[in-house]
């Protein structure tokens, strides 16, 4: 038995034509090898080959991924054999039951059921004291065959799944110090966008700490796509329109800002060819995010917004945040936000939003800086 191999299956790109899949299966090994040089990637259908130094926490960061495990070759002919010295050296001895698993790919003169219970009936020969449990094994077996080659493996990794990384085109993410928005750019990246995160600094003191936790979790996405920058743009449009505002109007003063954020992200991407906006919105979690309001700041928008978190609860954010690594530095302290008033209106009226927007142009303070 000779032979190390890392054995990387996908799931959606299976379902595409065959064009389609023949080229998300480039792009996918195209990825890995970006994230390992000096690993070899082979494709077949269904699967990818890896060799070389194969970094498992990286393969597991790779979007389009469903699993992958490490596996040891060996022919068919010496399957038997190999099964026996496979479970042994990796612990089937210490396990009370254990279970055989085959799958096969190609002719052959025996289904995948019999070749299963043929390598069980070897091992307890091999092993008295063990007995068959395929519900709940202690200890199993993998057996792929394809073909003469036959692949053994005892664990299967979860990969991030979603679909190979930039094969549905560009995206700019509205990005926060909250936990909500690195988890919406995350899942729209999953789905093959480029994400590019953008960050509008509130002038005339942008709170440093906030910048930092963008930073930061900016980092943490970067695992799952080398390439990705955090854009940073200072504004002080919501403190000179604050100073138009008269008291009644305060309670806008949320949407005028995520309005003032929607039409900058539009303009960055139009410089980047980005085909729409990605943020952090969940139905109702604040006071911004009614129905009526989200129905006002789309108007401000001239490109499409997309909300991959708009049916969340907070919970279920929180879990996708703590398992990609964003929540950790997402909760760090910073100042918070000082513009937000004490009664925002959860009703905004777009004639009443447009008419104090306007007054801001008239007065010259819409320019862009």
């Amino acid at each position: 038995m000779t032979g190390t191999v890392w054995l990387i299956r996908y799931a959606e790109v299976f379902l595409k034509s065959d064009p389609v899949r023949r080229n998300w299966e480039r792009v996918l090994a195209h990825a890995i090898r970006r994230r390992m040089p000096g690993v070899s990637v082979q494709i077949e259908r269904g699967r990818l080959w890896a060799t070389g130094p194969v970094d498992p926490d990286r393969l597991r960061k790779v979007f389009g991924i469903a699993s992958f495990s490490e596996a040891v070759f060996a022919p068919l002919d010496a399957l038997e054999s190999a099964a026996l010295a496979y479970a042994e050296e990796h612990g089937i001895g210490g396990a009370a039951t254990f279970a055989v698993r085959v799958k096969r790919s190609g002719r052959h003169a025996f289904r995948s059921p019999e070749k299963a219970a043929e390598l069980g009936a070897a091992l307890l020969a091999a092993h008295p004291g063990l007995r068959v449990d395929l519900d709940h094994p202690g200890f199993e077996v993998f057996v792929e065959i394809r073909g003469d080659r036959c692949y053994l493996y005892h664990e299967v990794v979860p990969g991030q799944g979603g679909l190979p990384e930039r094969v549905q085109g560009t995206l700019v993410a509205l990005l926060s110090a909250g936990i909500d928005s690195p988890v919406a750019a995350y899942l729209m990246m999953r789905r093959g966008c480029r994400v590019v995160p953008l960050y509008v600094a509130l002038a005339p003191s942008p709170d440093e700490d906030a910048l930092a936790k963008a930073r930061a979790t900016a980092g943490v996405l970067r695992e799952f796509d080398p390439d990705l920058e955090l854009v940073v743009v200072t504004d002080d449009y919501l403190a000179r329109a604050r100073g138009l505002m008269r008291r009644d109007e305060e309670r806008l003063t949320c949407v005028i800002c995520k309005r003032r954020m929607y039409r900058l992200a539009a303009a960055l991407a139009g410089e980047v060819g980005a085909l729409g906006i990605v943020t952090g919105e969940s139905l109702g979690q604040v006071a911004s995010q009614t129905l009526e309001n989200l129905a006002v700041l789309d108007r401000a928008a001239a490109i499409p917004v997309h909300r991959p978190l708009i049916g969340f609860d907070k919970e279920e954010i929180i879990a996708i945040a703590r398992r990609i690594g964003t929540f950790a530095p997402a909760i760090a302290p910073d100042a918070g936000c000082a513009a937000v008033p004490r009664v925002p209106t959860t009703r905004a009226v777009l004639d009443e939003v447009e008419a104090l927007e306007a007054r801001v142009e008239q007065a010259g303070l819409g320019r862009e800086e």
